[in-house]
This record gives C-alpha cells, structure tokens and sequence, in this order.
C-alpha cells in the first residue's frame, strides 16, 4: 500500500457552517433569525463553499511535501545511476612500446540529440605489443590433460602446423591453444595467420565451425570476432578478436602462460565440415587497441562548498547536482589553521559520535551534511558526528556528476573523443551503454516506503531477499530466492539479468552475470542479511528451447503474405519463451510453468493471415550452437531453477525434411517456420 494523501484541514461545507452559526449567538446576540431564507444565512453559506473550495486544493500536496514527509522516516527516492560502457581505443598503427590511456578520459556522442552525452573512463588502460610464447594442440574430449606441445612447428622456418590434431579429420572439440607472456585484456589483438594449402577447405568461409575463448581465471569464456578473413583459418589473413576485461595465467603442462584457444565445434545440420586440417606456417600476433570501462558522467573539483560556523546539523550543497556515488579520494576534506583532513562518508549519523570525523551526501541533491546534535528522552542532548571548526573551509576535492536513461546510448554511438591520448587514432563502443536509470520518481517511493518500514531494511523472506536484490542494481531484471537445499545450507539466488536485445538476437552468453553486478548485489545484502545465513549467487538453469510448427495459410495468399507470416510467428515465438518479455503477462516466462503445445497453438492461430496450425513441436536444444537433442514432445518440463530460452536464430532451412514437419499441405500455401 502507498502513503495516504494526509488532510491538513478534514472540515466540509456543512462543518464550516455548522460552526459558523454556533458563534452568532457570541458575536452578534441581537441576530435571532437563523433560517435558510435570512440574508445573514446566505452568506455565510456563501463563505462556507468558497472555504470548502480552499481546503480541497490545500490538501493537494506537492510531491515536494511527499518528499519532505518520506526524508523524516528516512527514506529518499533513488538517485540517477550512470549508464556504464566498454569503450574500444584504436591506435593509429601496430605500436612496438605501450600506451597508456588514463582513467578521466573523456568521450562524447556525436550526431542527433545526443551531443551532451559524455561518458568517462574509470580505469587506466595501457595497451602493450603481445609476446606469443607458447603452443599447444588438443584433441576434442580430451581436455587439456592431454595437450600436444606444437609450439616448434611455429617457431621454426620450413615447418607448418597442423591446427587440429584428430585423424583422419577435424571433430568438435578439437582445440588450439595459443600462450602470451603477459595479460591480453581489453585488448583488441590481430592475429595473421599464413596458410600453407587449402586442405581445410569444406566449410562454409563465411560461417567457419571455430569458437575463440580466453581464460579469465575461473572458466574459459568467449572473445568476440570483430572480422575474420581466413575463411576459418584456410587462407592468408587476419583475425581480429576483443579480449574481454579478464586475462588471467594458467599452467598447461609445464608452461604458465596467458592463453587463448580456438574451438572446433560442430556445424549447423545440413553444412559441411571440415575434411582435412587448415595448416598454417606462421601466427603473429600486434595489437590494434584497448577496451576499457567508461561510464556516463563529468569529473568536477577540486570546489570549496563554504566555511563552518561550527554549529551542528550544517549543510553545504554541490554545484552539480545529482552526484554520483563516491570513489575512492572523493571525500569532504575540511582545511584550518594549515591542517587539512579528510573526513569519511557514513550512510547515516545513527552509530556516529561525538569525534567521529563522519558526513552524509545526498545524491539527488548534492547536499553535504555534517552531524547534528540530538536530544534525548532522559534529557541529555549527545553529538552525533563531529562539527567543522568555525571558520574552517568544507573542500569536495573531485566528484561526479552524471547519471540518467540519456546515457543508455546505442552501439557506436560513443566516438567523439574528448581529450587527446597519443596514438590514439578513434575511440567507438561496440556495444551499447546500459544501465542508466532516471531518479526515482516520488510516487514509486510512496510505494516503497511502506515495505522499507515493514521489514526494516532486513532480508528475512525470501521476498526480502528478492525486493533487495532488485533494488541493489537496475541491471537486475528479474530474481527468485529458493531456501536452503540442505539443513545449513545457503540461501539460493537466482538473478536474471537485464539484457537490451530484441528477444531473436539473445544468447546464452548475454544472461551471464557480470562480477560487477555480482559484487553490487553481494555488497547491497551483506549489512541487511541475518547473522549466520549465507547467499549463494548465481543464474537460473537456462533450458534450451526450439520450436517447429506448420501453419495453413489462404490458398489465395501470395508470397508476401507467406513471408509475413513466417516472420510475425518468429516474432512471436520468439518473444513469448523468453526470460524477460516472455509468458502471459510479457514479464518473463513465469517460473514453475511448464511449455506446452497447446498453448503455442492458440498463440500462433491468432496471427492475421493464419488459416489453421497444423502441428507444434517443442525440442530441447543446446543454446551454444542451436542443436536439438531427444524427441520432440508436445509439453517441456520446469524446475524450479530453471527458465525457459530461446535458442539462436538458426540459418535459413530448405526443404521440410531438415525440421521432421510432415508435409500436409501444398507448399503455396503453407508455411513451415523454425525457431
């Protein structure tokens, strides 16, 4: 429930006259006619309306005042967040000594209505030559137990190297792993190869069956291809790979290392693989750039907010509000008598005491507080935080302003650079920023408020634990929290991302946690969390979902129509398994519900053009190359861990045969659609 509008005058027309008359007799004894027709009467039935019309608009308050009553229980609308972005730094040339881009780097967006977006880097990024030192080679299921040491077959001349060792051709899994002497990450690395023959020639140049991954030391995750033309390693060429942020070493056999590897996997059904090995004689490896972490704001200080007059409970404000949240070295620094300390930074005044060197910053408002003094019930009056000497000046050396959805800027949008860095050529974001969030409005913390007071900002339920969560980031989408699977065990998180894709482009990749959430959403809990209860964080079981249906359109539909309806069912199949925008409500695929045929039926017999379905088939699948698995069924099972996912749009499918749908009807007016 929300907070009730308070009356701060609850009389109606009736009172006021009510009241009215019972003080004739007082002010005016010689007025003994009290009836509707007196004049007297009248006007006081006059004043009585115009009151009545007063009270009602004075009892309209201002989401000021809503403000103002939620700051007294100690609850504030959230300020903006900053929208956050990978930021890729091209060098002008292939470099043989490092280059530093410092954090403060400034980048803008160019064209439209987006020219005042400025975004930040908030780290250091130094882009430095790669040293390849080491090779090795595995056969596919065979782990890296079993790597074959092939670092000779680079490093001399006359030699070749046969990428993938499985005889007597290539099989997925078939791997070839690639050692630097130092960290690759953010990197941009080009990697040119020299083809020795064609043998590898079979698959599409196009659409090689080849994986790049890194390891970022905890599992090998994925390195995005920004261009290939090797054809999939068959010819002379360069492949460009985006390292991500983290590149950690690891042993394999006696060599430690940073490495990289590229994966054979299998192709989609009906494309051809590889017959033979692609061989390659040389790899050299040159870096091309850098990515780093940017966010949406503006670097101001170091400003002076004014001087104590060393009276508790000051407040200063900060010329560029709303701010963001503070980093290390940005805190209030109070100067006097040639000594200057730096205070710190307290979420409130309620454990602070009297020589506690604490402040508070209002986000939203940019309004510095330094601790009041409180009067208790027995009398006593006690300091809650120290006091600035009078006189002394109040410093904010460096903060941030920023934040808000103007910064959810899309994929290649971020490409003004700002200040100047060496060798620095251009600066793009591959991807889009995300993350930003307006302020929150006033009537949502009316909403929140009550449950804020509820349960007094302790996770207790597991709807406690799931709204905190939800609050810890606005990249949260969705969370469920399970109890413990064993007496003691932890309580189980299961947090949903929040992706910015259309629903037919998400990949498995794009619902994985970031550290950084799962850093936020862990710092967020720990002070709210029981004494003794543990959180175990992670991800829902995706499963892996396609589905394959025969729609019956008119006899008379053309060839626009039947293209139409093929791509407003991948529309809708597509947004409705989806753990996001999925499900009845379009909240996300709802927990604990199973998919079945039925439904998909009723679904797709509602799109315009559509006669009659004809089957439905639901199919497990690997998300990772869109690969069915079992029999198709008419119903797919949920536990309670999981969540139901699309698996990627596949290629283009000719012919009935490569989707096992019977054919029933003429193929002029039929549409087979796979998903």
């Amino acid at each position: 429930m929300s907070l009730q509008a308070p009356n701060l005058d609850d009389r109606r027309f009736q009172d006021i006259v009510d009241e009215t008359k019972l003080l004739i007799p007082k002010y005016c004894p010689e007025w003994t006619s009290h009836n509707l027709s007196d004049p007297g009467v009248a006007l006081i039935e006059l004043f009585a309306w115009m009151s009545d019309a007063l009270l009602y608009r004075m009892n309209q308050v201002p989401e000021r005042f809503y403000a103002k009553f939620l700051e007294l229980m100690g609850i504030a609308p959230y300020p903006p967040t900053a929208a956050r972005a990978n930021l890729t730094f091209w060098l002008s040339t292939v470099l043989d000594h490092p280059v530093a881009v410092k954090r403060g780097t400034q980048v803008g967006a160019s064209g439209g209505a987006t020219t005042e977006v400025c975004f930040e880097t908030v780290e250091d990024l130094v882009i430095s030559p790669p040293e390849l030192i080491a090779a090795r080679a595995g056969h596919g299921g065979a782990g890296t137990s079993a790597l074959e040491d092939v670092w000779d077959d680079l490093r001399f001349p006359g030699s070749a190297l046969r990428c993938f060792r499985s005889f007597p051709k290539p099989q997925p899994g078939d791997s070839l792993y690639l050692g630097f002497g130092a960290s690759l990450a953010g990197t941009v690395l080009r990697l040119r190869f020299r083809a020795t023959n064609p043998a590898g020639i079979g698959i599409y140049p196009s659409r090689p069956p080849l994986t790049w991954e890194a390891w970022s030391g905890e599992a090998w995750v994925t390195v995005p291809v920004y261009t290939d033309t090797t054809g999939g390693l068959n010819r002379d060429g360069e492949v460009v790979l985006l390292f991500p942020l983290a590149h950690e070493a690891l042993a394999l056999g006696n060599t430690r290392a940073y490495w990289a590897r590229v994966v054979m996997t299998g192709t989609a059904p009906g494309e051809p693989t590889y017959q033979a090995s692609p061989e390659v004689s040389s790899i050299v490896a040159e870096a091309l750039g850098g990515t780093a972490r940017a966010e949406h704001s503006v670097e101001y200080g170091p400003e002076s907010l004014g001087r104590s007059n060393g009276i508790p409970g000051q407040s200063f404000s900060l010329a560029h509000p709303p701010v963001l949240p503070r980093r290390d070295g940005e805190a209030v620094q109070v100067s006097y008598a040639n000594v200057v300390e730096e205070w710190e930074e307290v979420d409130d005044f309620s454990a602070s005491g009297p020589g506690d060197l604490h402040f508070v910053v209002e986000d939203g408002s940019g309004t510095v507080h330094f601790g009041p003094n409180v009067r208790y019930p027995d009398g006593t009056w006690r300091q809650h935080g120290a006091v600035p000497p009078a006189g002394a000046e109040v410093i904010m050396p460096t903060y941030r302003h920023g934040g808000g959805s103007g910064g959810n800027v899309g994929a290649g949008t971020l490409t003004s650079l700002r200040s100047t860095v060496a060798f620095v050529d251009r600066v793009t974001n591959i991807e889009p920023a995300s993350g930003g969030a307006d302020a929150e409005p006033v009537a949502e913390a009316k909403k929140r408020g009550p449950l804020c007071l509820r349960t007094s900002e302790r996770a207790v339920t597991p709807r406690d634990f799931e709204r905190l969560v939800i609050e810890s980031s606005t990249e949260v989408a969705r969370v469920r929290c399970l109890g413990p699977a064993k007496v003691g065990g932890p309580v189980r998180l299961l947090v949903v991302p929040r992706v910015r894709r259309s629903p037919d482009s998400q990949a498995i990749d794009d619902f994985a946690l970031s550290d950084g959430l799962v850093e936020r959403v862990a710092k967020y809990l720990e002070p709210r969390r029981l004494l003794g209860a543990t959180v175990e964080i992670s991800t829902p079981y995706y499963q892996g979902v396609t589905v394959a249906t025969h729609l019956h359109a008119s006899p008379t539909a053309s060839d626009q129509v039947m293209a139409r309806i093929r791509s407003d069912a991948l529309e809708v199949l597509y947004s409705w398994v989806n753990p996001l925008v999925g499900g009845f409500d379009g909240e996300g695929w709802p927990w604990d519900t199973d998919l079945n045929a039925a439904s998909l039926t009723e679904l797709l017999e509602r799109l315009p053009g559509v006669e009659r379905v004809d089957e439905v088939l639901l199919f497990e699948c690997d998300l990772r190359c869109g690969e069915r698995y079992g029999q198709a069924k008419q119903v797919l099972r949920l536990d309670e861990r999981s969540l139901f996912l699309s698996a990627p749009r596949p290629s283009p499918v000719l012919g009935d045969e490569a989707i096992n749908v019977p054919h029933r009807a003429s193929p002029s007016h039929s549409v087979v659609v796979v998903k």
